[in-house]
């Protein structure tokens, strides 16, 4: 399988409002098409020669193949850990039309949103 040239980027944060603002600003900035804020993980690591168990929220950002180089980067200047998680999972599938608009929102320009109409209960 040829892959799709999107990525996930994957970031703990350490909680919902530092995770959306992260989101909204690399969002503003087109090197992400839209983050999804996942509450509730616990994190389980070492640092400073323990092992620490910690409440975060896991935020999932889309991109396109080539900037996830620069979110890499901005994720990294703009979170509060000192060694953030910030891993890029390359997408292997996925429906071709979202797979556009991530493509269409991270060239600059300002695609409308993927209609989710049929899908999220409001009709």
């Amino acid at each position: 399988m040829p892959g799709t040239d999107v990525v996930t980027v994957f970031v703990t944060a350490p909680g919902k409002e530092p995770a959306l603002a992260l989101a909204r600003q690399v969002v503003e900035e087109s090197l992400a098409a839209c983050g999804n804020v996942i509450p509730n993980v616990t994190s389980v690591f070492r640092w400073d020669e323990k092992v620490n168990v910690e409440e975060e929220v896991l935020l999932m950002l889309k991109t396109s193949a080539v900037k996830s180089p620069a979110l890499i980067a901005r994720v990294a200047e703009l979170h509060t850990y000192e060694v953030p998680e910030v891993l890029s999972v390359p997408v292997e599938d996925g429906f071709g039309p979202y797979l556009d608009w991530v493509h269409e929102c991270t060239s600059g320009e300002a695609p409308p949103a993927p209609s989710v109409e049929k899908f999220d209960g409001r009709q």
